[in-house]
């Protein structure tokens, strides 16, 4: 993991949300280019900031730095509506999952 790991980040989870730089720079309460120059490599966000950032994103501080995390909102909307399926749908799921999988 290097200095690139923040904003490359931070720039993935925000366009999995769907939202732009300016955006959420604003929801954020900043500047408009706040964001902006987190991604662009000119500042990087305070620890204080980062947690807010994780708030935003509705991730913990660990799921925003383990990179196998690709979108955390995702994985966790999926497994949470695993809860609400019968075994033998669950069976099912397991082996597209597997397919998938093989596929590559």
């Amino acid at each position: 993991m290097d200095i690139n790991f923040v904003r490359e980040r931070i720039t993935q989870l925000r366009m999995a949300k769907g939202i732009s730089e300016y955006q959420m720079s604003y929801d954020l309460g900043h500047s408009r280019g706040y964001i902006n120059n987190i991604s662009s490599g000119k500042s990087l966000p305070s620890l204080t900031e980062l947690f807010a950032i994780c708030d935003y994103f509705q991730i913990t501080p660990a799921e925003f730095f383990d990179p196998s995390m690709g979108n955390p909102n995702l994985k966790k909307h999926v497994v949470s509506g695993l809860d609400l399926l019968s075994e033998r749908d669950l069976q099912l799921i397991q082996s597209i999952i597997a397919h998938l999988i093989q596929r590559g």
